[in-house]
């Protein structure tokens, strides 16, 4: 029997029996997560990231002083009126290891709040490295102590990219076994039944972030029941978190809402949480809004949460641009033999001309004219009509709302359906970007008789250039709905990063060489 199963006995037995629908005593022990008790993964990740730092700070640091000074027994040189004796550099190169074990430490940078999910691991690695470095600089330089630069310069880079690398293929390693549903913390929801539904989605459509729901619990206390549109089990009334959780091995609580909620409620939850052990999460209900444009601020007791509303200056609109054409021109020049072969191959292997060109709608909701190598037959757009109306008749789903999409579409000629796999037709945009109608990274370009369709929201898309790449190419692509189309694509205008753009083009690279069964 599984935990759900006793779940659902145990609380509709006690639902039997009083107003409060809170689950009573089950004979099972409680669900753990797949590593030992449900905290278990936390310590066992922590302990993986402490031994692979160590090795990886011993190798970089001893490997530079072995690179530079060689084999040889070599001395930090003291100058004469110094009150400090010479001491041998494999003593300073141990020191240095073990000073940067413990500004990793107090970065907080294996914190299970940090690592798995986002770029403030990376962030934090990096910037206690400097740091480091920067105060050994300091102290050396009051203490008159001359450490060689050379050995300071080839440990400090080749520490950061060592560790980086190191912490990068660790995730990979962690995102597989979330995947799985291990390594992850077990979640209660609490609020109303749709923030509660909301959450449980989201949660469910990103299972590497690291949360796995296990129970809800909302004000009706319906038990017995499950979450709309997922199999995650109704736990009973807010007052059977503490129950609740201890049915199910959750270690955390999330608040999606409060409204519904007795005063104080949220309170009493923290109160009978285990320190250390369990936690609480406020889940606000605004989604798609990343941490640079959030600050929690508390006034008069209140965790005010402040949004910025999504600002786009003339340095960040210069740099992408510098990082538009720097990256293209450099593309052009050495795509240049492969753009060739696919011009000629085009025009040997069917009728019509070798770019197709087509009006979208681009910064602003002004019209360009965005170029593609020709992919389908010179009549597509009049076969199009034909074929909606087809599937319509069998009763086949094309894709979404607005956009049509079909696998092994007829009109796709032989090399170009090579070409879409591997979204080789997109190359001719890379002049767009030069001309400055596109960019590398931003929403899809959309047709004049989309946007016709456009829900007022949806036009915020507009706010920056259309991409060659996105959100959505490297999420799903023709696999996703039209509604999660526009969520990635609004989501990639309200928190636009350089960062992030340097992510979705390396996923981009990715998804062209292994494109899997999303491209089409």
């Amino acid at each position: 029997m599984t935990t759900d199963t006793r779940v659902a006995e145990a609380t509709t037995a006690s639902s039997n029996t009083s107003e409060d629908p809170t689950p009573a005593p089950a004979t099972a022990a409680p669900a753990v997560s797949a590593r030992g008790d449900a905290a278990g993964w936390r310590r066992t990740y922590s302990r993986i990231l402490w031994l692979s730092d160590l090795f990886v700070l011993a190798w970089a640091v001893y490997g530079s002083q072995l690179l530079w000074f060689g084999f040889g027994n070599v001395e930090v040189a003291i100058r004469a009126d110094s009150r400090i004796t010479e001491f041998s550099y494999w003593l300073f190169s141990t020191g240095l290891v073990l000073a940067w074990m413990w500004v990793l430490a107090l970065a907080d940078s294996r914190s299970y709040r940090t690592v798995g999910t986002g770029n403030a691991e990376y962030v934090r690695v990096v910037d206690s490295s400097l740091r480091l470095f920067g105060a050994i600089a300091i102290i050396a330089f009051l203490t008159r102590v001359d450490v060689a630069r050379g050995y300071l310069l080839i440990a400090l880079p080749l520490g950061i990219v060592a560790l980086l690398l190191t912490r990068w293929l660790w995730r990979q390693w962690l995102i597989a076994q979330r995947m799985r549903g291990n390594y992850s913390a077990r979640m209660i929801l609490v609020g109303s039944v749709d923030s509660v539904t909301q959450v449980a989605r989201e949660l469910q459509r990103a299972p590497r972030a690291g949360y796995t729901v296990v129970g809800a619990c909302t004000p009706s206390g319906s038990v017995g029941d499950v979450v709309p549109g997922t199999s995650i089990p109704m736990m009973g009334s807010v007052n059977a978190v503490e129950r609740a959780m201890e049915l199910t091995g959750a270690d955390t609580v999330a608040v999606t809402s409060t409204d519904e909620l007795p005063p104080d409620k949220v309170k009493q939850i923290s109160w009978g949480l285990q320190a250390g052990r369990q936690h609480l999460v406020l889940a606000p209900s605004i989604i798609d809004i990343a941490g640079p444009r959030l600050h929690t601020r508390p006034v008069a007791g209140l965790p005010l949460i402040h949004v910025e509303t999504p600002r786009f200056s003339k340095g960040q609109l210069f740099l992408k641009r510098m990082l538009d054409c720097s990256a293209t021109l450099v593309g052009v020049i050495l795509l240049s033999p492969l753009l060739a072969f696919l011009a000629i191959s085009i025009r040997l292997s069917s009728e019509g001309p070798v770019l197709f060109r087509q009006t979208r709608i681009g910064r602003g909701g002004r019209e360009f004219t965005m170029l593609k190598f020709r992919s389908m037959v010179t009549n597509a757009e009049e076969l199009l009509e034909d074929l909606r109306r087809q599937r319509q008749e069998q009763g086949i789903d094309s894709g979404n709302e607005v956009l049509f999409k079909m696998k092994n579409d007829p009109r796709v000629t032989p090399i170009g359906r090579i070409m879409r796999r591997y979204s080789l037709d997109e190359l001719p945009q890379l002049f767009n970007v030069l001309g400055g109608s596109m960019s590398l990274v931003g929403p899809r370009p959309p047709l004049p008789k989309e946007v016709e369709q456009y829900a007022t929201h949806v036009h915020r898309r507009f706010l920056v250039k259309p991409g060659i790449t996105g959100l959505w190419q490297v999420s799903g692509r023709s696999t996703l709905s039209w509604e999660d189309t526009v969520r990635l694509d609004l989501s990639y205008v309200e928190n636009w990063t350089m960062v992030g753009d340097l992510a979705i083009l390396a996923r981009t690279a990715r998804a062209a060489l292994v494109p899997g069964d999303t491209a089409s």
